[in-house]
């Protein structure tokens, strides 16, 4: 089967990218059409560059001029916390459970795409899903993008902006999932941060994305273990009751370590009785878990279904095996099969995975990836019946999806400070 060839937006920081030489030199300047790339640099301050900015990149409503815009911003005064480069959060030594999604939560963190016009609608719609039932924190390159994102949310008019609040903490990407903190409870019940490793791309700086996770927790008071282990967020679900699932991806990555002592090394930051493998899709970047399945409660699980493709195999082996496994308290799994668009490649280079199991559980609601497809309406219904009682809400992922990923990796969650 040929797969198809697209020319679609890529949500990734190209002008980063270690390139020849000669290449390297001329490429800001051949994707200025794409990316505002002089904005990371020098970023807009004045409410004249911020008016600019939103005109420019075609972010102001469609009656809005940029006078307009102008004037609202001028006027602004949207608070930013910092959270200070050189902070160091108290350690801790403790493994931590990882609780799961339908626990309460407190907020919300997101990286935002300030670099990525057409990422501010799908951003905006998370945003607007999640202010109703929890806190939101956008992290920021810079605070002066606070007053524009502000202004965008408060024209679309839908979120709760009470419950938004800005953090200036740097990353080099939007990906927060992956390496964001790892957010859960210590022995004692109270709330503690793991923070791991995050360096899984040779060809984009990291170094600020790898020190997000230890800056927003020094800011938020919560004391961090560090783990000196290369793992991101989005390979793992966790039911908050022993059981922990992630994909053979950590086995790939580590072949001079065999299963048990992965297993071995997971326990130093987690507290889990089951740890279950599922296999990575090949061909995907990233190799997480959370493109192949996505845990409705501690017996129902999602999974991707075969699509015609190399990873047909793989997906057969996930469902069969969650199928024969109980989770750590012995209980069997109801596994239900969610379609999985097929694959494309973007501009002949990128595999594009779009997998409706990349959703978000907070607080009684869930945020499902959408791409403009038929499918979607057939994964929006599997949804509603495996999580009666859950607000099912679609999110448009079309964009997200050529930089290898949807809700759930563009969002982290950050437990209430009471366990259940």
């Amino acid at each position: 089967m040929r797969t198809p060839i697209r020319f679609d937006y890529v949500p990734y920081p190209l002008w980063r990218r270690r390139l020849p030489a000669p290449i390297n030199a001329i490429a800001p300047t051949l994707l200025r059409a794409f990316y505002p790339v002089s904005y990371e640099a020098q970023p807009p301050q004045t409410a004249d560059e911020l008016a600019g900015f939103l005109q420019r990149w075609k972010l102001l409503p469609g009656s809005i001029t940029a006078a307009d815009a102008r004037h609202v911003l001028d006027a602004d005064e949207t608070q930013v916390e910092t959270a200070p480069l050189d902070a160091q959060p108290a350690p801790s030594n403790e493994a931590i459970r990882l609780p799961a999604q339908w626990e309460p939560m407190e907020r919300i963190l997101l990286a935002f795409p300030v670099l990525y016009p057409p990422l501010w609608y799908s951003h905006a719609q998370m945003i607007e899903a999640i202010t109703p039932v929890a806190e939101v924190t956008v992290l920021i390159p810079a605070s002066g993008w606070a007053r524009a994102i502000s202004y965008y949310l408060r024209a679309r008019g839908l979120a709760q902006m009470e419950r938004v609040h800005f953090m200036h903490l740097p990353t080099d990407d939007i990906w927060i999932r992956d390496f964001g903190p790892f957010v859960g409870y210590a022995d004692g019940g109270q709330r503690a941060a793991v923070d791991a490793t995050f360096a899984p791309l040779d060809h984009y700086p990291q170094t600020q994305d790898d020190a997000a996770a230890q800056r927003w927790a020094a800011q938020a008071g919560i004391p961090v273990r560090r783990f000196d282990f290369e793992t991101e967020g989005g390979n793992y679900w966790s039911d908050g009751a022993g059981t922990l699932l992630v994909s053979d991806e950590m086995l790939a990555r580590y072949p001079e370590l065999d299963r048990s002592a992965i297993e071995a090394r997971l326990h130093e930051a987690f507290v889990f009785d089951k740890l279950i493998v599922l296999p990575r899709l090949l061909g995907e970047e990233t190799g997480h878990v959370d493109l192949i399945c996505k845990l409705a409660d501690a017996q129902t699980v999602l999974v991707s279904q075969p699509n015609g493709t190399h990873n047909d195999s793989r997906l057969r082996q996930a469902v069969e095996l969650l199928r024969t496994e109980t989770n750590a308290r012995d209980q069997r799994y109801r596994v239900i099969e969610l379609p999985f668009p097929p694959l494309y490649r973007n501009w002949g280079i990128f595999p594009i995975w779009r997998s409706y199991t990349n959703s978000l559980t907070v607080n009684g609601r869930v945020l499902v990836p959408v791409f403009g497809l038929a499918e979607d309406v057939q994964a929006l219904d599997i949804y509603r019946a495996a999580m009666p009682g859950f607000d099912i809400i679609p999110i448009d992922c079309r964009v997200a999806a050529n930089g290898g990923g949807g809700v759930h990796c563009l969002t982290k969650e950050i437990p209430s400070a009471q366990p259940k």
